[in-house]
């Protein structure tokens, strides 16, 4: 073998080993990113949903489904999709506490808890409960703009949108969906210069309501997220006026 052919072999090597530790890095930094979440407080939500008891039972691909106590059959339906990177669990407490209130509500579990990665996780779902006449599609920050962007495509199923610390980057301004959209004072994760820009996405009478206090991580319960500002309302006092919020929102 010539020496300018064993060089070329050497180059060969070095680029196809180079290639493979940079896919490697990619593959070891997707999975540390993909790793680190927002876990839900078991125990804070423990304590707060036992005084908010409802029927709750676990469809196919972790999907789960609270509804009133004593057999009531709800009128309204509400499927949720979580905040980028938190645990589905910590938003139990605002679904529970909506469902004490006589709705039926569906929690979604979200692919590496990101709801770009299913943002049709809806789908097939309002079709099992045929006897729940309107349903609702929202959810918190990430869950609530691609909630909003599966329902530019399903305004038929849907009576309305409902944004937690969230926006729509989807044009719904002239579907005539009813669009309820809820933020804190105190968010600081909220990219509010879109926020304010997207308006222009939602039906002109849509309604929004500003928690004095709150914070982007309080409609669930998973602690502190980074960026967040700091609240001056508790956790339960937060997820308590969203409640109402949303409740007086149907009845409108």
């Amino acid at each position: 073998m010539s020496k300018v052919s064993g060089n070329r072999k050497n180059r060969r090597i070095i680029l196809g080993l180079s290639i493979v530790a940079v896919f490697l890095m990619l593959v070891i930094g997707c999975g540390i990113y993909l790793g680190d979440y927002y876990h839900g407080d078991m125990e804070r939500i423990e304590s707060f949903v036992t005084e908010h008891p409802t029927e709750e039972r676990t469809l196919s691909d972790g999907v789960k489904v609270y509804s009133p106590e004593g057999g009531v059959t709800p009128e309204n339906g509400f499927i949720f999709y979580p905040g980028g990177k938190v645990e589905a669990v910590a938003y139990e407490p605002l679904l529970k506490s909506l469902a004490s209130e006589g709705m039926l509500c569906v929690l979604v579990e979200m692919p590496f808890n990101l709801a770009v990665f299913d943002m049709k996780a809806a789908e097939g779902i309002p079709e099992q409960f045929p006897e729940v006449g309107n349903w609702y599609l929202g959810g918190h920050s990430l869950g609530g703009s691609m909630a909003a962007s599966y329902l530019a495509d399903h305004v038929a199923d849907y009576e309305g949108l409902i944004l937690l610390g969230s926006y729509s980057t989807a044009d719904l301004s002239k579907t005539g969906l009813s669009v309820l959209s809820v933020y804190g004072s105190e968010d600081k994760v909220l990219n509010k210069e879109n926020y304010e820009a997207d308006k222009t996405n939602l039906p002109a009478d849509f309604t929004e309501i500003i928690i004095e206090g709150g914070c982007h991580a309080q409609f669930g319960m998973y602690g502190v997220q980074d960026g967040d500002g700091v609240p001056t309302i508790s956790n339960e006092e937060q997820i308590g006026v969203t409640v109402d919020a949303v409740m007086q929102f149907f009845e409108e």
